[in-house]
C-alpha cells in the first residue's frame, strides 16, 4: 500500500462557476495535506479507455478516493467497468436518503458480483452533496487514516507472513502528467452495469438492438459497444429487473444511479420504475424512436420485452401511478 492516500477530482461537464469554484478549493487545500496526493482529470463519464485519465486510473494500486459530479454507486461502477477496480470503500459523506440503499455500500449483493477485486478500497464522493470544501477535507481526511491504518496492520501481518503485500508505484500527478491527464474529451452516452445488482438474466442484450451490449469469455453481460448507445435513450434501464442498469447523465435518479427508497417519507416500488408494465411501453417506444432515426422499422413489443410481462393486466392509475410518472419531468 502507499504512503499517501491518491484523491482523484473528476471536474464538471460545465464551468459553472460555483462548481468551478468548489473544485479549486477542494484540489487546492488538498495539495496542503500531507497524507494526500490529488489530481485532476476530467468528467468520468467522458473519459474513454484510451485516455490519459483512465490509463492513469488503472495504474493506482492503492486505496483512491474519486471525487465526481455523479452518484457514488454510478461512479464505482463505470470505475469497474474500465478495470479500475476494488472494494467498495465506505463513504460518510453522502446524502440522507442514501442510507435507505445502504445494502449498495456493500460487496456482497443480490447479483453475480464484480470480478477479481484487488486488496484496495474505492471511495466515490459525489461533489454534489455539499457545496462547502471543508465538508470534502474532513471526509477525505478520516478516510486518509482509516486507509492508513489498514495499509499498517497489513503490513505487520504481511512480517508475520500472513500476506503478501504487492509493491506499488505512486504517481504524483505534477507538471507534465497533470496536463496529460487533462486531455480534451466529448460528451459520452452509455451504460453501466452494477454488477451488485445484475444476475446476468441477459434480458437487456436481448431487448438492445444496436449492439451495445455483449459477454466476456465467460458468458458474463458486459457493455460491449458502449459508443453504439443512442445518446438520452435509458430504454434498456427500464426492463432490467434488478435495477442493474445506470445512465449517470439521465435526468432522473433511480436511472442515473442514485439509492432511492422513498421521496419524501413515501417508499417506491422500483419494480413499477422499471418492470412494470408502463416502464416497458416506454423502453419499447424509447427503442422504436431510435430505430426509426437509424432508417430502421419500429419493432414494438415485438422483439426482446421480458418474458415477466406476458399476461401482466393493466390497472387504473392510483397516486403512486402519478408520481412515478411525474419522475420523467422533473429533477430531484
Amino acid at each position: 500500500m502507499a504512503d499517501k492516500l491518491t484523491v482523484v477530482l473528476s471536474q464538471s461537464q460545465n464551468k459553472h462557476p460555483a462548481r468551478r469554484g468548489l473544485e479549486e478549493d477542494i484540489a487546492t487545500q488538498l495539495l496542503m495535506e500531507k497524507d494526500v496526493v490529488v489530481s485532476v482529470i476530467p468528467h468520468l463519464y467522458d473519459i474513454n479507455e484510451k485516455h490519459t485519465a483512465m490509463l492513469f486510473l488503472r495504474s493506482i494500486e492503492s486505496d483512491v478516493v474519486v471525487l465526481s459530479w455523479l452518484y457514488p454507486r454510478a461512479a464505482h461502477w463505470m470505475l469497474d467497468r474500465y478495470q479500475v477496480k476494488g472494494h467498495i470503500g465506505d463513504v460518510l459523506l453522502k446524502d440522507d436518503e442514501d442510507d435507505e440503499g445502504m445494502e449498495d455500500t456493500d460487496d456482497e449483493g443480490s447479483g453475480i458480483g464484480a470480478a477479481d477485486l484487488p486488496d484496495r478500497h474505492i471511495y466515490t464522493i459525489d461533489l454534489r452533496v455539499s457545496d462547502r470544501h471543508e465538508d470534502y477535507l474532513e471526509e477525505i481526511r478520516r478516510i486518509a487514516k482509516e486507509s492508513k491504518d489498514r495499509s499498517q496492520a497489513q503490513k505487520a501481518a504481511s512480517q508475520l507472513g500472513f500476506v503478501s503485500i504487492d509493491s506499488v508505484t505512486s504517481t504524483n500527478g505534477e507538471g507534465k502528467v497533470r496536463q496529460e491527464l487533462m486531455a480534451p474529451t466529448r460528451r459520452r452516452w452509455y451504460p453501466v452495469i452494477d454488477f451488485n445488482r445484475c444476475t446476468n438474466c441477459m434480458e437487456c442484450i436481448d431487448f438492445c438492438l444496436f449492439g451495445v451490449y455483449g459477454v466476456d469469455n465467460i458468458d458474463r453481460i458486459l457493455v460491449e459497444n458502449p459508443d453504439n448507445c443512442k445518446k438520452g435513450c435509458p430504454a434498456c434501464s427500464r426492463v432490467c429487473p434488478e435495477q442493474a442498469i445506470i445512465f449517470p447523465e439521465y435526468r432522473s435518479p433511480e436511472i442515473a444511479g442514485a439509492n432511492l427508497g422513498g421521496i419524501g417519507g413515501l417508499k417506491i416500488d422500483l419494480t413499477k420504475l422499471f418492470g412494470g408494465g408502463d416502464a416497458v411501453s416506454t423502453a419499447a417506444s424509447e427503442r422504436d424512436a431510435e430505430l426509426v432515426k437509424d432508417g430502421r422499422d419500429a419493432v414494438g413489443w415485438a422483439v426482446g420485452i421480458p418474458k415477466r410481462q406476458e399476461g401482466i393486466e393493466s390497472e387504473p392509475k392510483d397516486e403512486l401511478d402519478d408520481l412515478m410518472d411525474s419522475l420523467e419531468d422533473v429533477e430531484i
